[in-house]
């Protein structure tokens, strides 16, 4: 469905809401001006309607939780029968047949189907968590401390994910506090740029690094696709240096690039999966998923697990993880997928304007990065069109450590009205005035 607008945007409602979360919310988390936010009250498929009964087109799936759609049937109805039945169990010490059945999952579609034998699962909350999950294993697994990460990455911001990376906006303020165990390599968007890559990973002293932590697709970043070559290049180098690759397949799992894993598309297999975000659908609940060799360096529990939480295998977002992991076990969700991004695509790259720098991404995780004549970053402009964007229904996002790719990942069963709908709106933006 196209939006409907029923006040201006935000309404008079949204706005008293802002001005009373701005009183009593910390005020570094929610942005609040004139123009922004609209708070939500239900939202269905595409379409969010927020508390003035305007209906919006969602071009962020809520940050790509929502591939499926927003409140899939199969996953609220998982939500409300277990909520019915059990709502809080005790993870790592009386958990539920739930937390077996979403490992046992887990395994099958990932080791087991790479051929590679059982995977192991830690299972979390948010998405940082099952990164620090696999960073707490890969130095548990080689006894090194070190890690490799790549500029444009975004891994999330706790301390153990800042710790390994991130933008120099998130980590910069609590440098202090972080152990200086990084080495930051830029991420290749090239073939050149890849073989310069590979003469500087020759050289790279491996002695005291256990883990290289890479996204196989840039998301917050600016949905950057590496070239072909990349994912095997780090797996050879991490095979020779005895160091554990890991994918944070968090914003890219869940056929978002168009396969299950983006790491599919090149067919190269990790030592840790992180995932997270579309795995329930809209439940918080994460995980890192690990070769069995790998994962199997941790001590058995002697009663006191090293690493949990309170929540860990809650039964509800299990519940939901295990209809999102069924609705994925379906092949024609990939094939939705690209076709649906492939058309998205094209449409994106009809639109003429001078600012377009590169329209690219894969699948329905797609940027348009935006640039003045003379090449600075056009965040500015990017921030501008948001706005703009919110005031016509649409909700988007801008990516980027300069804040200056829109960014479009959609639910995967946007119409061809909605794709047109948007990319004329973004059209008449982008001429300039």
């Amino acid at each position: 469905m196209l939006p409907e607008l029923k006040t201006a945007i935000p309404g008079p409602r949204s706005r008293e809401l802002a001005a009373e979360l701005r009183r009593y919310e910390s005020h570094n988390v929610t942005y609040v001006a004139e123009d922004w936010p609209v708070f939500w009250e239900r939202a269905q498929g595409v379409s969010v309607w927020d508390v003035d009964g305007n209906r919006f087109l969602d071009m962020t799936s809520a940050f790509g939780v929502a591939g499926l759609g927003h409140s899939h049937p199969a996953a609220v109805e998982a939500m409300r029968t277990q909520a019915g039945r059990l709502i809080h169990a005790m993870g790592d010490v009386h958990p539920t047949q739930l937390k077996v059945e979403v490992c046992r999952l887990l395994s099958s579609l990932t080791y087991e189907k790479w051929g590679y034998g059982v995977g192991k699962t830690l299972l979390a909350n948010s998405g940082f968590e099952a990164v620090e999950g696999a960073l707490k294993s890969a130095y548990v697994a080689t006894g090194k401390p070190g890690i490799v990460t790549f500029r444009g990455g975004y891994h999330g911001l706790g301390y153990g994910a800042l710790l390994a990376g991130g933008f120099d906006a998130f980590r910069g303020p609590f440098q202090a506090q972080l152990a200086d165990l990084r080495t930051e390599l830029d991420y290749p968007k090239s073939p050149q740029e890849l073989e310069r890559f590979e003469q500087v990973l020759a050289k790279l002293d491996a002695s005291s690094v256990g883990a290289l932590l890479v996204e196989p697709i840039q998301g917050r970043g600016g949905k950057v696709v590496p070239p072909e070559g990349f994912l095997q290049c780090l797996r050879t180098w991490c095979d020779q240096h005895e160091v554990c690759l890991i994918f944070d397949e968090i914003y890219t799992g869940f056929h978002r690039t168009g396969k299950l894993w983006a790491c599919d598309w090149e067919g190269v297999v990790p030592d840790f999966l992180c995932l997270g975000k579309a795995l329930s659908g809209g439940y918080p609940i994460s995980a890192c998923v690990g070769r069995a060799s790998r994962m199997d360096a941790w001590p058995e529990s002697p009663g006191e697990a090293l690493h949990t939480s309170t929540y860990l295998g809650n039964p509800v977002g299990c519940a939901m993880a295990l209809e999102a992991l069924r609705l994925h076990s379906d092949s024609g969700v990939a094939k939705q997928v690209q076709h649906q991004g492939s058309k998205l695509k094209k449409m994106l790259e009809s639109i003429s304007s001078p600012y377009i720098y590169e329209v690219r991404g894969k699948g329905m995780m797609l940027g348009i990065e935006l640039r003045h004549k003379n090449g600075d970053p056009a965040g500015e402009l990017a921030g501008k069109i948001l706005s703009q964007m919110l005031a016509r229904g649409v909700l988007m996002l801008a990516d980027g450590e300069q804040g200056n790719v829109l960014a479009l990942t959609p639910p995967f069963d946007l119409a061809e009205s909605e794709m047109k709908f948007v990319v004329e709106l973004l059209q008449g933006l982008l001429i300039p005035t």
